[in-house]
């Protein structure tokens, strides 16, 4: 939304003229270009393969590989194979390696050209501000509570040390709660932005303040638009992946320390105007040891949504999919073995009621 509502406004328009957006809950079509979420391009592939009307499909931030938009991105190889030669598929990052990908986009005609942009990079100091004590580590869902009281006093001291906003990055919205009750009496404004927040706080984020802010955000924030006016990052250091619950049949999110790749993007926040600083609430000894990328989505999370819209795109076991990194094979037995009891595929073949299933947008297990 916010990205549509900033294409419009460079060529002096409203999102629904050349611009539109398209997410769950609103569709606001544009002429020429419209902004919509990797769930929204799958169902319109799974109606409309051949993408009538559609020139060049742009996949953003393809380097978190989020398991919709690495699916998306398999189909759509597949139909510039098969219905559209003439479809322009771009994939835009500004971490990702970018040779798996060339030869990805390419498939067998050799890599796709990459083109590069310098973007104007500010420096950005780093402190490294771990907790006194020794905090344990998450478990689940659950962050250790000195750690957010870490997280707060860390915000104070950036406050008083360093001019400008604060985006503090933590993994939940429960975190983001509770850090702001311990925020109350800071001498700024204090925003929570997260997915659930609503379109008037995420408008009010993207948009100068009259004082001092601190912006409280989940990991929408490491690759949204600039938020204006902020010089100084925090980062807890974690973020939440998907995990299969197997007591419960669903996929579930757990929290996990962020990775190197990760920590780079959220500090790159804080010099997107001028300098700026960095505070990370760990040693660079623990930074060293992190992992230098995050995993992809498909080698840890639940499978039966995949496989279902795998299924009713004709290749139900995904063996011909041009993916960046292939399903687990014990994921995608049990993914199977979920559809099956559903009555969502039949001897390999998606069911009229697993059609209907793929549609709801949840996981099977819960559309029934």
């Amino acid at each position: 939304r916010a990205a549509a509502r900033r294409m419009a406004w460079l060529l002096g328009e409203r999102v629904g003229g050349s611009v539109g957006v398209t997410v769950r809950g609103e569709s606001r079509p544009g002429s020429r270009v419209d902004v919509v979420t990797t769930g929204v391009v799958l169902q319109r592939l799974q109606d409309d393969p051949g993408l009538d009307g559609v020139g060049t499909v742009i996949l953003d931030e393809c380097h978190e590989r989020r398991l919709d938009a690495d699916t998306a991105l398999a189909f759509l190889l597949d139909v510039r194979a098969a219905l559209r030669p003439d479809l322009r598929l771009v994939a835009a990052s500004a971490t990702a390696d970018t040779g798996p990908w060339a030869r990805l986009l390419g498939g067998g005609d050799g890599p796709v050209p990459v083109v590069e942009t310098e973007a104007a990079l500010h420096p950005v100091d780093v402190v490294w501000a771990p907790p006194p004590r020794p905090v344990p580590p998450p478990h689940g869902m659950r962050v250790d509570p000195a750690l957010l009281a870490h997280a707060a006093a860390t915000v104070r001291r950036a406050l008083a040390e360093r001019d400008g906003d604060v985006l503090c990055f933590l993994p939940g919205v429960g975190e983001i709660a509770r850090v702001a009750g311990q925020l109350a009496d800071v001498p700024a404004e204090v925003l929570q932005v997260h997915g659930q927040a609503p379109p008037a706080v995420q408008d009010a984020v993207l948009a100068p303040g009259a004082g001092r802010r601190v912006v409280l955000a989940t990991s929408v924030a490491e690759s949204s638009l600039t938020v204006p006016g902020v010089r100084i990052v925090v980062d807890a250091g974690l973020a939440r992946e998907p995990r299969t619950d197997h007591a419960r049949g669903l996929g579930a999110l757990t929290t996990v320390r962020a990775s190197r790749a990760t920590a780079e993007q959220r500090a790159g926040r804080a010099g997107r105007e001028a300098p700026g600083t960095v505070y990370r609430c760990w040693t660079q000894a623990e930074h060293d040891r992190l992992p230098a990328r995050p995993r992809p989505e498909i080698e840890l999370a639940d499978l039966a949504g995949f496989a279902l819209q795998a299924a009713c795109w004709g290749d139900p076991d995904a063996s011909g999919l041009a993916l960046p990194d292939p399903p687990p094979a014990a994921a995608m037995d049990a993914a199977r073995a979920v559809l099956h009891a559903l009555g969502a595929v039949r001897d390999g073949r998606v069911t009229p009621r697993g059609r209907v299933l793929a549609s709801v947008g949840l996981h099977p297990r819960l559309a029934r």
